[in-house]
Parts: C-alpha cells; sequence; structure tokens
C-alpha cells in the first residue's frame, strides 16, 4: 500500500490542457454563438399553430427556413465580430470573443465565414425553403448594417428588429400562410423592447467605447424608450390575440387570458434590466431566470389547453 505522505499518491491528477486545434475548433463552434440559435425558431413558431402547417412538405420546409436561417445568423456573427474586433476589445465582456481576443486569426474567420455562406447558397439553391427573400433582405440589411447603420443612434436598434421580423416572414411563407400584420408588430416591438434594454446596459458597463451609435442614447432615453416599446409590444401582442391568432372563436378568451402573463413577462423584464442590472445578455437572461420561464410555461400550457378547445370542439364539449 502507497504510504499516504507519498509525493506520488498525494499529487492530484491534473488534466493535459487542450491542444491548440481543439481549442481552435471550440473557438470557432463559439463565433457562430450557438446559444443565439434559439432565435432562429420564431421562423416555426407562430406558423406551427396552424393546423394547415402540420403536413410533411411545410414541415420539411419550415425546418429548412430555420437551417437556413442559423446559416445566415451564424455568418452575421462572424463578420460583425471581425469587423468589431478593435471596440469589442474595450468591452468587459466582448473582448473575450475568440477575434477580439486574438484566439481566432482573422483570415481563419473571414473563410469560416463564407464556409457558412456556401453552405446558405447550397441550401437556398435546392429550393428547400420556398421563397426565400426574407433570408437574402436579413443578409443585405446586416451588410448595410455592418457598413453603416449600425453607427446610426436609435436606427441600429431598429435594423436589429427588423431581422426578427424578417424570421416570422420567412415562416409563414414556408407554410403558405397569410402574414399577420399584428403579429409582425408584436414581433419588432418586443425585440427592439430586449434591444432597447440591452443598449442601456452596455451604456452602464463600458460607456460608448465599443459602440459608437451609443454616443445618441442616455441612460434614461433608453429608460423612456423601454416603456414606450414595452406598452406597443403588450398592445399589439394582445389585439393578435383577440383579432388574427388561431384561436377562433376563442379569441377573445385568449386575449383575457394572456393579459396577466404577458404584463407579468415584461414587468419581470423590466425589473430585471431596470433594478437589477442585467439586460446585458437577453437570450441568457430569459432561458435563465426562473420566474421568467415559469411563467412562459403556465402561459403556453393555459393557450394549449385553449388552443385545443379550439381546434378540437368535441373534446372541449365532451370535457364541459
Amino acid at each position: 500500500m502507497p504510504l499516504l505522505d507519498s509525493p506520488r499518491a498525494a499529487a492530484p491528477a491534473v488534466a493535459p490542457p487542450p491542444t491548440r486545434p481543439a481549442r481552435l475548433a471550440v473557438d470557432l463552434v463559439r463565433l457562430v454563438r450557438p446559444a443565439h440559435w434559439v432565435k432562429s425558431l420564431l421562423v416555426a413558431a407562430v406558423p406551427l399553430l396552424d393546423p394547415r402547417s402540420w403536413h410533411s412538405a411545410e414541415l420539411a420546409r419550415l425546418g429548412w427556413s430555420v437551417m437556413a436561417f442559423v446559416l445566415a445568423a451564424s455568418a452575421v456573427y462572424v463578420g460583425n465580430d471581425v469587423a468589431d474586433r478593435h471596440r469589442d476589445r474595450h468591452h468587459p465582456v466582448k473582448r473575450d470573443r475568440p477575434v477580439a481576443s486574438g484566439r481566432v486569426p482573422v483570415p481563419l474567420a473571414y473563410v469560416w465565414c463564407l464556409v457558412l455562406l456556401l453552405c446558405l447558397a447550397l441550401l437556398l439553391t435546392a429550393g428547400l425553403v420556398g421563397p426565400a427573400w426574407p433570408v437574402l433582405a436579413y443578409l443585405a440589411l446586416n451588410v448595410w448594417y455592418s457598413r453603416v447603420l449600425k453607427h446610426v443612434p436609435l436606427v441600429e436598434a431598429g435594423v436589429v428588429a427588423v431581422g426578427f421580423v424578417l424570421r416570422a416572414v420567412q415562416g409563414y411563407l414556408a407554410v403558405g400562410a397569410a402574414v399577420s400584420a399584428w403579429l409582425l408588430i408584436t414581433v419588432f416591438a418586443g425585440c427592439l423592447l430586449l434591444i432597447v434594454g440591452k443598449r442601456r446596459q452596455e451604456l452602464l458597463d463600458s460607456g460608448v467605447a465599443h459602440r459608437p451609435a451609443l454616443r445618441g442614447w442616455s441612460v434614461e432615453l433608453a429608460g423612456h424608450l423601454l416603456q414606450l416599446t414595452g406598452v406597443l409590444a403588450v398592445t399589439a401582442g394582445l389585439v393578435w390575440m383577440g383579432t388574427e391568432a388561431p384561436f377562433d372563436p376563442h379569441g377573445e378568451a385568449a386575449m383575457l387570458l394572456s393579459t396577466p402573463f404577458v404584463l407579468y413577462l415584461v414587468s419581470r423584464y423590466l425589473q430585471l434590466a431596470l433594478v437589477r442590472g442585467t439586460a446585458g445578455d437577453p437570450v441568457r437572461l430569459l432561458l435563465r431566470d426562473r420566474a421568467v420561464v415559469t411563467a412562459a410555461v403556465l402561459w403556453a400550457a393555459s393557450l394549449g389547453v385553449l388552443y385545443a378547445a379550439a381546434r378540437f370542439p368535441a373534446i372541449a364539449a365532451a370535457l364541459s
């Protein structure tokens, strides 16, 4: 039996450091921000509520449309990280990004971006997503954004929100459904709410060094814009629930049922943004805050019951 005080026995096992190729592969994955791929699920979120899209062809187009936006957004993330690498070094969190930190060379990042765009081009030319103009518009808008619009205060936030609207439009086109104006307003206002909260937190954390457009912002202005966009998002969302959402003939019931959940979720976000100062990463915040997740699950379950009652009246009659 080895002695307890033996140097060989007492030495802790130390895991070998990752090799450079392994670390580089991890950094290339980090460049495309897998945690943010959930944003592209907006393509399929609402069309799946319509039973007319529950067919293999429509579901396949929805799936490929989600993949198309994942590839497009990933290419945009890589391109933006290359373009913003000098400013990101002034940000307490973004300075650790693979390109800004120097772990991924700029030429390799450009090659990675081209690979993603090539995969997207193959997907679109194969005709798997149906009408693809929202994806192409998203790419064109982001090129314009990277060169010009990102330096225009307020406009740059609206451009980012429009990217989410294009995701929703792509979903409607994939299943051949009519686009809901109230839903698009809801998506735009809701996303703008999150972006304004993020800009406010950036002002508090690092000032304007890493984002020149913030010179046209102030913490007070961001607070007022949070109120404005919050009201617009809640109003448009509830109107959509009561008029164009697929809950007919229970649209008013869906609107009434959704009101407390929507108000709580928006209020909770404002609390996290204004009181706790945790709005710097909206995706992480919304997916990890227990109160937000619990309220969203309860809301979805309630609407699921109402949706079943609307789509399967025989079951509702039997239960009643």
